[in-house]
């Protein structure tokens, strides 16, 4: 019989959660309303209060976790370190055995997962907080359906200055029609649509994340790139790195429910723990 176990995974932007029991998981996001680790965590706490039994561990990260006690509400805290989750709920998502596991949220980290451990291997910060940001300033809004919605109608042709454009022709193994400079044309013109606009937006955050993975993954000796985290929920955010991987013959995988990547491997943890 499956104890029952409950995994946390604190981010800037959203709070998941794994909620595993006998019956199967339940599997919630929620909107990250507090700025304190205590909140956060009370917060996860009252969204499956139901079906919490007394005295069971929970495994939490992300956030300021490690400010947390070591008991909350009666309940044992067990702390994950979160580059060590990320590479183990990546891995557990994709059935891989090694791989960079790239963890695209509000920032971005990215760790070396194999059989023998998880390492940290580089970041960007530029990520799902950087998207919305500009997308607030420059499109006035941070809905990040509306984000998506826009960014699938519009081309980045039309605000980026394309290789074509700048030199005539291609660059090595990138064609005439990749960019040359993101949101180039903006200094150069204006009446830009909101939906070309924000495919530019999700253009420049998708190449900047989708580059650094091929070269952490060159660095650390590992053929797969495996994309977690809620930015990959973002169907433009998709097609732009898969954009990239054409250019440069890589594919990366992107899970079913990617947003859970990281609390799935406190939750692995977590049951080890508690077995």
């Amino acid at each position: 019989m499956t104890e029952t176990a409950l995994a946390v995974d604190i981010g800037m932007t959203n709070i998941d959660l794994i909620l595993e029991t006998s019956s199967g998981q339940l599997r919630k996001m929620l909107s990250n309303q507090h700025q304190s680790a205590l909140e956060q965590f009370q917060q996860a706490l009252d969204a499956v209060r139901a079906d919490l039994s007394p005295g069971m561990k929970i495994g939490v990260t992300g956030g300021r976790y490690r400010d947390l006690p070591e008991v909350v509400e009666g309940f044992d805290v067990i702390k994950v370190d979160e580059m060590q989750a990320l590479g183990l709920g990546g891995l557990a998502l994709s059935r891989l055995e090694g791989a960079l596991i790239v963890s695209a949220g509000t920032g971005v980290a990215m760790v070396a997962a194999r059989p023998s451990g998880v390492a940290h291997v580089t970041g960007s910060a530029v990520g799902g907080g950087t998207l919305l940001g500009l997308s607030k300033l420059i499109l006035g809004t941070d809905d990040v359906a509306e984000i998506d919605r826009l960014a699938m109608a519009g081309d980045a042709a039309a605000v980026d200055i394309m290789l074509s454009e700048a030199v005539g022709g291609k660059v090595g193994r990138l064609p005439a029609n990749a960019n040359a400079v993101n949101l180039g044309k903006l200094d150069r013109d204006n009446g830009f649509t909101k939906e070309n606009l924000a495919a530019g937006l999700v253009r420049l955050v998708a190449q900047v994340i989708a580059v650094i993975a091929i070269n952490a993954s060159a660095s650390a000796g590992l053929e797969d790139i495996v994309l977690v985290g809620h930015l990959m929920d973002l169907q433009s955010i998709r097609r732009e790195i898969d954009l990239v991987g054409e250019f440069y013959e890589r594919t990366f995988l992107v899970p079913d429910q990617p947003g859970f990547g990281t609390v799935m491997g406190v939750l692995a943890v977590l049951k080890q723990e508690v077995h």
